[in-house]
């Protein structure tokens, strides 16, 4: 497995840094990152070397890397790099490093000047990009600075990535370390196995995962030694309680915190120590940040270096921000509610079921189902109803009774929330960072059913 010293990516970011400015890319040009995925695994660990030295480098001159997934359709594709018009595309991983192999070097910043634009994820309407412009020096090291505080990170640190970088998790959390003089373990695809051997051979002290990560290496059993993180991060996606508790039995509930976050800004954090005690919440406003809850949806507050703008889009972005006393605060359509200043995530507006003149927010069905031993992963969506308007589906992946479940549901649920189907399937689509397909489940119920009601 690649290990990348903050060293090696500096040098190698200094270089395409060089390279983009001696090409003529100015201040707020993007730069499209979208090599194809690499079969070989020592070349995929170099992709990805390459892709975290040239997007420290591009935003240290302010030049905008556009992360493009490589899981996407071409007609998906397209429509990205289309939208983000940029000066330069990258392909290939030969591409790649003849930038971070270019002779020149370019000065670097203490601080990106910007961050990475990534497109959301587009569950209405096209995806859009998230820009957050060219930042002052100040800025940048409010943004940067506040993330490696919050995490504590040092020179240190050694991180395992998980995730593929074309997502802003895994990218930010590498790109921390470099910054704060660390090393990054580099695997070029996640592989339980490999990644075991890794955290046995490597000793890592942080990571940023997705539930299914951690799902995935505790199924490997003996197999999986003894967790060496000072530092477990888990996001994406909604964590089964009897999975967050196996994560708090192998790393220590100290060690492992969560955080609640989209492309667009980050929200809240909470250590493991806290879940006992708030076991529905995904904690309380990060430092710098305020809450509100208006008309049942979720607002933030950011510091200045969190203000964002959809690309071209001045319509979304108009009502993503509202002004209040003076103060800017911004939404991503997620529902909530502040208990004793802890946020609990009811569901995504749109993702909203309508049944008989009723709302229903998927995530709220969801974390009951996960709460019912047996259950690993479950996805609520609605389907239409000639009599209702829609109708409260459910689709759950694990070994259960669904008799034995409708009933445990009922004093649990109201009667219209409770899901009038529920289909068992052997497994749910999930994007690369952990966050449920929603759009493709009743494909997948159709095409994989193992069992239903």
């Amino acid at each position: 497995m690649l290990r990348l010293s903050s060293a090696d990516a500096r040098d190698q970011a200094q270089a395409a840094a060089a390279w983009l400015w001696e090409t003529g890319l100015a201040e707020g040009d993007r730069v499209g990152i979208a090599p194809a995925l690499e079969t070989d695994l020592a070349l995929a660990e170099r992709q990805q070397a390459a892709v975290l030295s040239i997007v420290w480098g591009a935003l240290s001159i302010g030049v905008i890397p556009v992360m493009v997934n490589p899981d996407l359709t071409d007609r998906e594709r397209d429509h990205v790099l289309n939208d983000s018009d940029p000066a330069l595309v990258l392909e290939t991983t030969a591409a790649l490093e003849a930038l971070t192999t270019h002779p020149g070097r370019h000065p670097l910043p203490p601080y990106p000047r910007s961050r990475a634009m990534h497109y959301t994820s587009g569950t209405t309407g096209s995806p859009k990009g998230v820009w957050a412009g060219v930042l002052t020096d100040d800025e940048a090291a409010e943004l940067w600075g506040d993330e490696i505080t919050l995490w504590g990170i040092t020179a240190a640190d050694v991180t395992l990535v998980h995730g593929p970088l074309a997502h802003s998790g895994p990218l930010r959390f590498a790109l921390y370390v470099l910054l704060a003089g660390g090393d990054v373990l580099l695997p070029g695809r996640f592989d339980a196995a490999r990644h075991a051997a890794a955290i046995r051979d490597e000793r890592p002290t942080t990571a940023f995962v997705v539930p299914s990560h951690i799902q995935r290496l505790l199924e490997l059993g003996p197999g999986l030694p003894a967790s060496p993180y000072r530092l477990l991060v888990h996001a994406g996606s909604a964590c089964p309680p009897v999975l967050k508790e196996a994560i708090h039995d192998w790393a220590g509930a100290e060690r492992v915190w969560e955080f609640y976050g989209s492309t667009e800004g980050q929200f809240t954090a909470m250590a493991g120590t806290e879940w006992a005690a708030h076991p529905s919440s995904v904690g309380r406003a990060r430092s710098d940040r305020e809450l509100r809850i208006i008309d049942g949806t979720i607002w933030c507050s950011p510091p200045t270096s969190g203000h964002f703008e959809y690309w071209r889009d001045p319509d979304k972005t108009a009502a993503a921000w509202q002004v209040i006393d003076g103060t800017r605060w911004f939404t991503v359509g997620d529902l909530g509610r502040l208990d004793d200043g802890y946020l609990h995530i009811d569901g995504r507006r749109t993702d909203l079921v309508i049944t008989g003149g009723m709302n229903v927010y998927p995530a709220e069905v969801e974390g009951v189902l996960l709460e019912f031993a047996g259950i690993l992963d479950a996805a609520v969506y609605g389907m239409p109803d000639d009599e209702w308007g829609q109708r409260v589906c459910a689709a759950i992946v694990g070994d259960v009774n669904i008799v034995e479940l409708q009933s445990w549901l009922r004093p649990r649920l109201a009667g219209y929330k409770r899901p009038k189907e529920i289909h068992i399937v052997s497994g749910l689509p999930h994007t690369a960072s952990g966050k449920t397909k929603r759009m493709s489940v009743p494909q997948v119920v159709a095409e994989q059913v193992v069992a239903d009601q």
